[in-house]
């Protein structure tokens, strides 16, 4: 016959990713738009908090921002990602460029009156103290222009947070699920990070167990696993494999699995127990016999050979069971004439007669001196019973 190799499991349904939804900003509870069990979507919004403070914030950081736009002179097609105009552009640094210029021009009038003898020394210095001042004033013009140019990115932030906190007074879901508690009601006032809601992912869902460490080397990611909870009786759900520990519990001697299981439905809830198998692999053409032919006393099995019209009882080592079938692991070659009845008058040395049973091909075997006859039979080919 063929087998499927199983491993027994026994676990717990997990949610496999759970958020504790807080909100980012203080303020009113306006609008709580869930409860509890309500499902949500990415983004779903679940709570909605007073904004007008917070909007009137956000007009502030735009004026200033806008302020600071006319100092760099920055007025049309103005976005939050246009870049500030070089220094040289700058209107304060224009009006300094232009002192600069005249007055070196004034300077070099003054040094060649000077040289000529026809200015006198009083309007010559006057002019070199107003180059300085010039020079001086150029400078300055940069170092402003700069600075603007900082406040320019320090007032964008700020504008950006304003409407990020604005933004903020509707809290959204981070994921989809399902709310298990919600925890805030209309008009109370909540301060920042205040745990408004939580959500579990219902689908799909882990189903997390630990192995014994003996079957390390046959449990792989992406094999079946089957399994029943006890709210719905026998019916079987179905997963698979998804995460395989690397290390074993060395107090259990286990190593945790965890698999996928699909909840479309919805049937299934996180902290369920559940108990079912692993699919390992599957054996072909396996030697079984069925449970007729075999007789188990005090933990040892037989089954009776019948060889030359002699009974020999042989022990033999017994795997799995399916259906009526047990598997053989030891103690026959799959070559045997069985007895499959009245086991216990058998005995090992007692003489039976064999031949055509009544529905032709199988044979049947009696003792000899019992007034009956003992059915007996050959096993068929590729697991399939005959004779029994």
């Amino acid at each position: 016959m063929s087998i499927q190799r199983v491993v027994d499991l026994a676990g717990t349904l997990l949610s496999p990713d759970q958020a504790k939804v807080s909100s980012e900003v203080a303020g009113v509870v306006k609008q709580v738009l869930v409860e509890l069990g309500t499902e949500v979507k990415v983004g779903q919004p679940l709570v909605r908090l007073e904004p007008r403070e917070l909007e009137l914030a956000l007009a502030r950081a735009e004026s200033a921002l806008r302020q600071t736009y006319a100092q760099l002179g920055m007025h049309a097609n103005v976005s939050s990602d246009t870049p500030p105009p070089p220094d040289e552009q700058v209107a304060a640094v224009r009006t300094a460029i232009a002192n600069l210029e005249d007055a070196k021009a004034a300077m070099a009038r003054a040094d060649a009156l000077a040289a000529r003898g026809i200015l006198s020394p009083v309007d010559l210095q006057a002019a070199q103290t107003r180059l300085k001042v010039a020079e001086a004033g150029y400078q300055a013009a940069f170092d402003t222009a700069r600075s603007l140019k900082a406040q320019l990115q320090d007032r964008r932030a700020a504008f950006d947070l304003a409407q990020k906190k604005v933004a903020d007074t509707v809290v959204k879901a981070p994921i989809a699920g399902a709310v298990v508690d919600r925890y805030v009601q209309t008009g109370e006032f909540i301060p920042e990070q205040t745990l408004v809601a939580t959500i579990v992912q219902v689908n799909p869902l882990k189903l997390r167990t630990g192995v014994q460490e003996r079957h390390a080397g046959i449990i792989r990611p992406g094999q079946p696993v089957e399994f029943r909870v006890a709210s719905f009786g026998d019916t079987v759900f179905q997963g698979k494999i998804a995460y395989v520990s690397p290390s074993v519990d060395q107090t259990m001697r286990t190593f945790q699995v965890e698999a996928l299981v699909d909840n479309a439905d919805r049937r299934l809830k996180p902290g369920f127990f559940a108990k079912g198998v692993i699919l390992t692999t599957k054996d072909e053409a396996v030697l079984a016999v069925p449970d007729t032919a075999l007789s188990t006393l005090a933990g040892v099995s037989s089954a009776y050979v019948i060889r030359n019209n002699k009974i020999t009882q042989q022990q033999v080592t017994l795997g799995v069971r399916q259906g009526s079938l047990w598997e053989i692991v030891d103690g026959l070659n799959g070559d045997e004439t069985l007895a499959n009845s009245r086991l216990n008058e058998l005995a090992t040395g007692m003489s039976v007669r064999t031949g055509a049973g009544a529905d032709g091909g199988r044979r049947s075997g009696s003792p000899r001196g019992q007034g009956g006859r003992q059915g007996g039979g050959r096993r068929g080919q590729g697991g399939q019973r005959g004779g029994e």
